[in-house]
């Protein structure tokens, strides 16, 4: 697996240092990006950056993308299926929509490729740290493949077939971008009520309201650091298509629901902000509070 070659196509916040730990463990890398120079600190790390998609997947035995959105994974198919090589493994490691999924599948099989969604959880500290959750669907097989690259990236798991990973992705989606916003709602009521917010935090840590979400984000609203991580542009995007999906479905999922009409809020102003500004979104809405005294750190 180690000699196989790998084009990397995205680096951006996350593919940069997915991509680069991937360099780094010895995995022939081709990097390309829409903007070329976003790529060139790959280099560093012995990775040879391309100044096209043809030129990146040409050859090579495995194509990893991580992209904004589900439009620009399948523009960029449609520019790379041509200079590939049938039975080359796709592995789409971007959030998009389960249908987006599925139709990436059944496009690049009927060309004779192999493909699995495997999208990620853990943001960009995850991804530089290499303690990534890879959520992947698809065949045993492919999945068995990808294993040596998902290991230097984190912890994978199959959880169905293609589309799966995406289906995963949401779930996780939806129960972080809906915490997130109850962590703020905690916070601020303390702040409110006269109590000392970051005692609070401290006191509920140990308990069944213990989370990474509150360790993590809790600590961003108490310092009020909105520099990303993630963004609000990409937990609203995630939150939408759950919300896309549910609809397929036939659900009702009010409190996604409620953290979307959040983030919506704040999305003009703030969509590159740090999806713990979810706490911002809150106070403006109830003018004269405010947690903490120290001044917004925004990107």
């Amino acid at each position: 697996m180690s000699r196989l070659t790998i084009a990397f196509l995205g680096t951006g916040l996350m593919g940069r240092p997915m991509a680069t730990r991937l360099a780094d463990a010895g995995f022939p890398l081709r990097a390309w990006n829409r903007t070329t120079a976003k790529a060139r600190t790959i280099a560093e790390h012995g990775a040879h950056v391309c100044d096209s998609v043809e030129q990146a997947v040409r050859g090579a035995a495995i194509v990893v993308s991580m992209l904004e959105a589900g439009p620009a994974v399948d523009a960029t198919i449609a520019a790379a299926l041509p200079a590939m090589t049938p039975g080359t493994l796709w592995i789409d490691m971007s959030s998009t929509r389960h249908d987006e999924a599925l139709a990436f599948h059944a496009r690049l099989e009927a060309q004779g490729m192999r493909f699995l969604d495997a999208p990620v959880s853990g943001g960009v500290p995850g991804a530089e740290g290499g303690t990534l959750a890879i959520m992947a669907g698809g065949s045993l097989r492919d999945f068995e493949t990808a294993l040596p690259l998902f290991a230097v990236l984190g912890s994978a798991r199959l959880v169905g077939p293609a589309g799966s990973g995406q289906v995963a992705k949401l779930c996780n989606q939806l129960i972080v971008g809906a915490t997130i916003n109850v962590v703020a709602e905690a916070l601020l009521l303390a702040q409110a009520a006269g109590a000392d917010p970051a005692a609070v935090r401290e006191a509920i840590r140990g308990g069944f309201a213990g989370s990474r979400i509150l360790e993590l984000h809790g600590q961003r609203m108490l310092d009020r650091n909105f520099v990303p991580g993630g963004q609000v542009k990409s937990q609203l995007k995630d939150l939408r298509n759950v919300l896309a999906a549910a609809a397929e479905a036939g659900l009702a999922l009010p409190l996604t629901a409620a953290a979307t009409r959040s983030y919506e809020a704040i999305e003009a102003e703030l969509g590159g902000a740090d999806h713990a500004a979810a706490l911002l979104a809150l106070e403006r809405i109830n003018p004269g509070v405010r947690l903490g005294e120290g001044e917004d750190r925004l990107p």
